[in-house]
């Protein structure tokens, strides 16, 4: 290879890099949203109860979380790249064989399984990210794409699973991400590269077990609330015993020499922050999917088709404002960028709430300002928290930094989602996310 050659591939890599793991993080994010849509069909297909559904649209998630901060150990210490291929080969196997589910039990199956293949995914791709950004400004520009990424791919996943569903069926919703997890194990090879083992590093397993344990039974119990009472056992049985484990896990984690999960790093006063945003973010995406679709399909009787339609404008001002936030970001600083699209976020939900997404409204006049606002909001937090989150983390701990990062990002979209879904209605969980939007928004503000 020339000096030119070369000088060209340096150039060149990081962009393949981000383009194919980009396409990756779309692909997990599009799954955990692509049940949206369809679930209706679903619910009539398999015969399924409220509180099945509920669980369905949720299973992903709750393996998605509970394993990710594992999922970052394991990128550290083995390297990114072989941890990513593990994780695309198991995330590939449940997505071939979700679709060839006869009920309930095998389609769960196939979502937990999912999840667990994301979990290892999408830290150890961020860790790979970093090998191929070692300039601390290139990665942070790279950092503020791939905060946009996650919104892109629950945006798509309400896009094209309505069509989808609509011409072929909802199991070929399942096609999209098996096709980018097995372009990706073939490109990997020449694409990605290798990141270098720490084989120093110890594994926690029992924080790993403890935080896993905790974190799905923690989910599992404010998933539960949706068919039964808050007293009841099949509550407050997963939520306490969460509460043990995770307990549990904090006491580990402070005696361990090596631990999963060092308790200063999340807490760091801008980190935190940055996270919440995320976490919240997530939650009124992922709230504002599945209100407006069961709300357009059930009560105003549009077809999964017309009602992925509805929210293309949203795809749109996501997608032009992603695009939008990188030079903001370098611009005005990402704290600035964070506030104002919490603000934003907040006044959309705040606009949904108020117009009352159960009542028979026309969508151009009552939907969509709301939904306008809430995108270009997200866009805006996503990209500015994802900085702030990985903002002077080093090389050696970007896996656990990728593992915080996307628990955030699912932590939204299942523990807070189910809690906000038992104050009752669609218009209450809007508005009082809206509201602690708006609350996060000021701390920002003051913390600029």
């Amino acid at each position: 290879m020339t000096t030119v050659d070369a000088a060209r591939d340096t150039t060149r890599r990081p962009r393949g890099t981000l383009a194919l793991l980009g396409g990756v993080q779309v692909a997990l994010i599009f799954t955990l949203a692509s049940i949206a849509v369809p679930l209706p069909l679903i619910e009539r297909e398999l015969g399924l109860r409220h509180a099945e559904m509920m669980l369905l649209s949720t299973a992903y998630g709750l393996t998605f979380a509970g394993l990710l901060l594992f999922g970052g150990r394991l990128a550290d210490r083995y390297g990114g790249r072989r941890v990513l291929t593990v994780g695309l080969a198991l995330f590939a196997a449940a997505s071939a064989l979700a679709p060839l589910a006869t009920g309930i039990g095998g389609l769960l199956a196939a979502r937990l399984a999912q999840g667990a293949g994301a979990a290892l995914v999408a830290p150890a791709a961020m860790a790979v990210v970093r090998a191929a950004h070692p300039d601390p400004a290139a990665y942070r520009r790279a950092m503020a794409t791939w905060g946009g990424l996650s919104v892109l791919g629950a945006t798509a996943g309400n896009l094209l699973s309505g069509p989808i569903s609509t011409l072929l069926s909802w199991r070929w919703t399942f096609a999209p991400p098996l096709l980018v997890a097995l372009a990706a194990l073939v490109l990997a090879p020449r694409l990605l590269p290798d990141t270098v083992p720490r084989p120093d590093r110890r594994l926690d397993v029992l924080g790993a077990l403890l935080a896993t344990a905790g974190i799905t039974l923690v989910s599992y119990g404010f998933v539960a609330t949706s068919a039964r009472p808050w007293l009841s056992a099949g509550v407050l049985g997963p939520l306490l015993g969460g509460a043990v484990l995770l307990a549990a896990f904090r006491h580990v984690e402070r005696q361990a020499p090596d631990p999963l999960l060092p308790l200063h790093f999340p807490c760091e006063r801008r980190r935190l922050l940055a996270l919440s945003a995320i976490a919240l973010s997530a939650c009124a995406t992922s709230m504002t999917f599945v209100l407006v679709s069961l709300h357009l399909q059930r009560d105003s009787g549009w077809s999964p088709l017309a009602t992925s339609a509805a929210f293309l404008p949203f795809a749109l001002t996501l997608f032009a404002g992603g695009r939008a936030a990188g030079a903001l970001i370098v611009r005005y600083g990402a704290r600035a960028v964070t506030s104002a699209g919490l603000g934003s976020g907040a006044v959309g939900l705040v606009l949904l709430a108020l117009t009352g997404v159960d009542a028979r409204i026309s969508y151009a006049p009552g939907l969509l300002p709301g939904l306008l606002l809430l995108s270009a909001g997200t866009a805006a937090s996503f990209a500015g928290g994802a900085v702030l989150a990985t903002d002077g983390v080093p090389p050696r701990s970007t896996g656990l930094a990728g593992g915080v990062l996307n628990t955030a990002m699912e932590v939204g979209p299942t523990v807070l989602f189910a809690a906000l879904l038992t104050l009752g209605g669609d218009a209450r969980p809007l508005a009082a996310t809206g509201a602690a939007l708006g609350v996060l928004a000021l701390l920002f503000h003051r913390n600029r």
